[in-house]
């Protein structure tokens, strides 16, 4: 699991490093706001579009092999989109790191199942691993990109390298997994769709906040860069820790409950967010806001793959893969509603976006 977990931080470093970078297009570059949104959209793309067949393609045959390379795949893409020149190369590297992504989760998700058996708290320590990437990458790349400029982005290449490799090595070393393995049990597709769109609408909210926190910060609130940069990390530490509390409430409490519970709880957090005055304060909003948009998490990957006993990898492409990344989709939305009445309407927006979550886990059943 330490293994799994650290390798899952590694491939979401080059999911964070794109909102963390999106303030520095438009600074450096004067990219729109529509058009910098768009960025978040390409790795998008690229990550959601092919999770549902790689996951098809691991329950059938094992490829193991797509989670190292599809994690060095994500940095390499990720790391040179400051530095090729034109909006039209910038976005088809980050659509390239997308499709790293898109291999390296079913892959890797299945992997982790196996070794976490039925332990949410288990899962949780993977689970939290995507969201500790996402932690690292603006306190790792904010101060590069402060200093350097968009070019920065170049200097976390070679943690993705390295990581393929061991993964790799690891799987030489290793019996691959046996085709078509799976756990035991009938697949349920009716709650596993529910869930879907519970995972939707959530990521939708964490993308919505993630890629704008920053410039809502240096256009809303007046701050500096680095306090900016400070938002966001508050944001996705709480992620962090949203995430492995999420696996211990839904190990004493049920699932459902817990997926309820965080949604439930996001929306008075996000309030807060939206409401406080000063970038100080605010602060401690972005930390409690993430923690509760980060509470149901690992639990719906764990639910996801309870649902779908038989398919392992294709419950993880769609909750780590499809679901995570379909939230952004929204992003050009979000950018339209920036860019025609402020980076303040983006986070009235997101206030909203819980509502139909709540409505959605209500009806999910237990496993």
């Amino acid at each position: 699991m330490r293994l799994w977990g650290f390798a899952h931080a590694v491939d979401d470093v080059y999911q964070g490093l794109v909102p963390a970078a999106v303030p520095y297009f438009v600074l450096d570059r004067h990219y729109g706001y529509v058009a910098a949104s768009g960025l978040s959209l390409a790795a998008t793309l690229g990550s959601a579009l092919p999770q549902m067949v790689v996951g098809v393609v691991v329950d059938r045959y094992g490829a193991g092999w797509l989670a190292g390379v599809g994690v060095s795949l994500a940095g390499i893409g990720a790391g040179l989109s400051g530095l090729v020149p034109g909006y039209a190369a910038v976005w088809a590297v980050l659509f390239a790191s997308g499709l790293g992504v898109a291999m390296f989760h079913p892959a890797a998700g299945k992997a982790a199942r196996a070794a976490a058996g039925d332990s949410a708290s288990a899962m949780s320590i993977f689970a939290a691993g995507g969201n500790v990437g996402f932690f690292l990458a603006p306190v790792l790349a904010t101060p590069a990109l402060d200093a350097l400029g968009v070019g920065a982005t170049a200097l976390l290449i070679p943690p993705a390298v390295l990581m393929g490799w061991v993964l790799l090595r690891r799987r030489q070393r290793t019996a691959p997994p046996r085709r078509g393995a799976g756990l035991a049990g009938r697949d349920r597709w009716a709650p596993f769709l529910l869930l879907t769109a519970v995972e939707i609408t959530r990521s939708v909210n964490f993308f919505g906040v993630s890629t704008f926190i920053e410039l809502y910060w240096l256009t809303h609130l007046h701050a500096s860069r680095l306090i900016a940069g400070a938002a966001l990390t508050c944001f996705l530490t709480g992620g962090v820790v949203g995430t492995l509390l999420g696996g211990q409430i839904a190990d004493r409490f049920g699932l459902t409950r817990t997926v309820l519970a965080g949604n439930v709880a996001a929306v008075p957090a996000l309030i807060a967010l939206r409401l406080c005055p000063g970038a100080g304060l605010a602060l401690a909003a972005a930390l409690l806001a993430g923690v509760t948009v980060r509470i149901p998490f690992s639990v719906l990957v764990k639910l996801g793959q309870d649902y779908l006993p038989a398919r392992p990898g294709t419950a993880s492409g769609v909750t780590l893969g499809l679901a995570v990344s379909a939230g952004g989709l929204a992003a050009p939305l979000f950018g339209a509603v920036a860019a025609a009445h402020g980076t303040a309407a983006v986070f009235t927006l997101v206030c909203l976006v819980p509502v139909p979550a709540i409505a959605l886990s209500l009806l999910l059943p237990e496993p």
